[in-house]
């Protein structure tokens, strides 16, 4: 199950924006995964609850939305969604497609406690995108 490993490299990232922000805690972490990426939402789900232990994001709350497939047509030029098993140009029917999304696990966002003394905002919970950073 290479979905604890692929926690605990999430962990780490997300425990290093929690260190940057100062928070006392993190409250939420949502991901966003394609079908393609190799990773089992259940299984990373799992995984979580071991990883989680011990760490600023014990208590935190694993978010986990799917991406889409989508394709780059290389005849006629067009983009579009398709399923994983049929990566075929939905415009023209071509298979010289390139893929665009759906191979990807990105660390979206992680939802933090901060003390308020050192919130600059008035919610002592803040939510920090990461920028869809690659995990």
């Amino acid at each position: 199950m290479h979905e604890l490993s692929v926690c605990q490299g999430m962990l780490s990232q997300v425990e290093a924006i929690a260190l940057q922000h100062q928070a006392k805690r993190v409250a939420a972490i949502i991901l966003q995964i394609g079908p393609l990426s190799g990773i089992e939402p259940a299984l990373l789900q799992q995984a979580f609850t071991l990883a989680r232990a011990g760490s600023i994001a014990e208590q935190a709350t694993l978010v986990i939305e799917s991406l889409p497939v989508r394709v780059l047509c290389r005849q006629c030029g067009q983009e579009s969604e398709v399923t994983p098993n049929r990566l075929l140009c939905k415009h023209c029917g071509d298979y010289h497609t390139q893929l665009v999304s759906g191979d990807e696990m990105l660390l979206a966002s992680v939802e933090l406690d901060v003390d308020e003394a050192s919130a600059q905002s008035s919610s002592p919970q803040q939510a920090v995108s990461s920028g869809g950073n690659y995990v």
